[in-house]
């Protein structure tokens, strides 16, 4: 199975970049978004990491960079710079996007509330 559908990703590259979230997202609704957010996660400028990592900066950093916090060792050597599209498919499915990593979360599955929490996460 994983064989055809590494070949099938192959053969229409495009399909696999056409992932990305379409829907214009709403600040507003964003930040009401990442109060779920908050239990573990901090941002702004006063921001630390806690639970989970502070998220001031995130779009455009790459994956294990707080330096305050204690990364697992996925990643840290994942290699993964946090686009959009990659902060996307993250929030998607965070343990199919980097297996063995230590946030505890089911993922987002309403395209609107993600583009609206990526919206409020390019704020930052």
């Amino acid at each position: 199975m994983r064989r055809i559908i590494i070949a099938w990703l192959m053969a229409a590259p495009g399909v696999a970049l056409a992932a990305p979230v379409a829907l214009t997202g709403n600040v507003d609704a964003g930040r009401v978004e990442f109060a779920r957010c908050q239990w573990c996660h901090q941002a702004g400028p006063s921001a630390r990491s806690g639970f989970g990592p502070q998220l001031t900066g995130i779009v455009g950093r790459r994956a294990g960079m707080a330096s305050d916090y204690r990364y697992s060792a996925a990643v840290k050597n994942s290699g993964v710079v946090w686009t959009e599209p990659m902060l996307a498919a993250f929030l998607r499915a965070p343990q199919k996007v980097i297996p063995d990593n230590k946030m505890r979360f089911w993922g987002i599955s309403d395209e609107q509330r993600l583009a609206n929490l990526l919206a409020y996460l390019r704020t930052l």
